[in-house]
């Protein structure tokens, strides 16, 4: 397998716009899986009874194959970015859904107490007491959504909207590995990057985990 060294110098401005439609497809993806799974997650952990359907449902999604799911969207949204949103959007709430109902589950009930002892509404109590405490486990679900979603998008191409992937089929069309080649590094290195921005925000947003310690 011959790497043609000199196509990377000569298709900069080409990799940079795939890189950036790939990054915005993942991230769009995951900003509305988080839309969607916080509040199905706290349905299913104030009402209990509930768990088992929202975690069900979300497990559903999750195994209906990408092309199936993007082929089964056609109909509604066309060849069109919508399309590779929708159906990613769908694969990252099995973990989204289920890292959020268990970061919850980790408040101390002493903490929710407290908060409504001193008068806290519980949406109030939510967003200033459970959320902030359920943040390392929501934020450890959020990294395997984004990077999971950087890996989604590539099949994507398929319907015209992958990204990165668009190099996939480029090169295996046109025989032309460099292309390939070129698509996985970027592909690998766009998913090490969100990773660890992700853990310098999460370090960031919570001071109180890393000073235990001290």
């Amino acid at each position: 397998m011959t790497i043609e060294w000199g196509w990377f110098p000569d298709h900069i401005d080409e990799m940079t716009r795939l890189t950036a439609d790939h990054l915005s497809t993942a991230l769009s993806a995951v900003f509305f899986g988080l839309l969607i799974a916080l509040p199905l997650a706290v349905i299913a952990h104030r009402f209990r009874p509930l768990r088992g359907f929202v975690l069900g449902l979300s497990n559903i999604l999750y195994t209906i194959p990408s092309i199936a799911l993007f082929v089964l969207l056609l109909p509604v949204t066309g060849l069109t970015r919508t399309t590779a949103v929708v159906g990613i959007t769908a694969y990252t709430l099995v973990v989204l859904v289920r890292n959020t109902v268990e970061g919850l589950d980790t408040v101390p009930a002493k903490a929710r107490e407290a908060s409504t002892a001193m008068g806290a509404k519980p949406l109030r109590t939510l967003f200033t007491v459970e959320l902030p405490l359920a943040l390392p486990v929501i934020m450890a679900g959020v990294r395997v959504a984004t990077v999971m979603s950087i890996s989604l998008v590539s099949v994507a191409s398929a319907i015209g909207q992958g990204g990165l992937g668009q190099l996939f089929i480029d090169g295996f069309q046109r025989d032309f590995p460099t292309l390939v080649i070129a698509g996985v590094a970027l592909t690998l290195l766009l998913a090490l990057v969100a990773d660890a921005v992700l853990v310098t925000v999460q370090w960031l947003a919570t001071p109180w985990t890393h000073k235990r310690g001290a």
